[in-house]
């Protein structure tokens, strides 16, 4: 077994598991910090990755550090250029972990809207379809992004390219832990459907309700649902009918057809909401020939 690491292992240019030369700090999440690093291993491009480190104080024992470990394996068979591709799991000892995954490209959709507001609507249906495809190879194989919003999807301009990342640390997390189908909010509560609020596992059609708050955010660039608070927002996810892109955003215009292919996603009931991510897709390729 490694010898446990120690944040002065993750320092520019220290080289970990005499393989992975730090480069820099990357980006961090509220499960994990990640950082750039060069593979030794390989060469060129394919050298470049991302090393997202798990601490062992996630877990209650070893037997959730493995479990959690686990549920890796069948990430590591999707092959999606929409989806952040998993290289494998290393073990650091005293339940520490690190995921290789490819580097993502661009930015983060965050940073994107940031710098530009909101996206027109040729490009945001590209991008609504791209991140569909990559969704509908997670739920082929019985997963679940579980996390879905700006900061977890990354942007490439030219050609545009959208990348689904963080898949699975949610849901992996939820299921190493055995909570169950109930417990408190997991999620990111501006983007998490209000079943979540409730406690309900995430499952395929949160999944298609945090893309179809992103795509309107993308157009808007505005959330859906008003409110200054998270108790605010989530009365107002209460509401059977979604807002309307004109109401939310009376200063940009969108095609209504595009609205539409996009706000039964936002459904407060998930039964309303699409049952794939694929029929949504659809709607969208539908609302692009419109």
């Amino acid at each position: 077994m490694p010898k446990p690491f120690s944040l002065f292992d993750l320092a520019p240019d220290k080289v970990v598991a005499d393989r992975f030369r730090i480069v820099k700090p990357h980006r961090r999440s509220g499960l994990a910090t990640s950082f750039e690093a060069l593979d030794q291993h390989r060469e060129g491009d394919a050298a470049r990755c991302e090393l997202m480190v798990f601490p062992g104080g996630l877990f209650e024992g070893p037997s959730q550090a493995e479990e959690f470990r686990d549920g890796w394996n069948e990430w590591m068979t999707i092959d999606s250029s929409n989806v952040q591709r998993v290289r494998e799991v290393l073990d650091w000892g005293h339940s520490n972990m690190v995921l290789v995954c490819d580097f993502p490209p661009g930015r983060s959709l965050r940073a994107w809207l940031s710098a530009h507001g909101h996206m027109e609507s040729a490009r945001a249906l590209e991008l609504g379809r791209q991140l569909l495809d990559g969704l509908t190879e997670i739920h082929e194989r019985g997963l679940v992004h579980g996390d879905i919003k700006p900061q977890t999807i990354f942007l490439q301009d030219e050609p545009l390219r959208g990348v689904l990342v963080d898949g699975g640390i949610t849901t992996g997390l939820w299921n190493a832990k055995h909570l169950g189908e109930h417990t408190t909010l997991i999620g990111t509560p501006y983007y998490a459907p209000v079943e979540q609020f409730g406690g309900d596992s995430p499952n395929v059609q949160s999944d298609v309700y945090n893309v179809a708050t992103v795509l309107f955010e993308v157009l808007c660039g505005v959330l859906p649902w008003p409110g200054s608070t998270i108790l605010e927002v989530f009365q107002a996810k209460l509401n059977r009918e979604p807002p309307s892109m004109a109401t939310r955003a009376p200063d940009i215009e969108v095609d209504p057809a595009v609205s539409q292919a996009v706000l039964p996603g936002l459904a407060a009931d998930r039964k309303a909401r699409y049952r794939t991510a694929a029929a949504f897709r659809a709607a969208l390729e539908a609302a692009t020939v419109a």
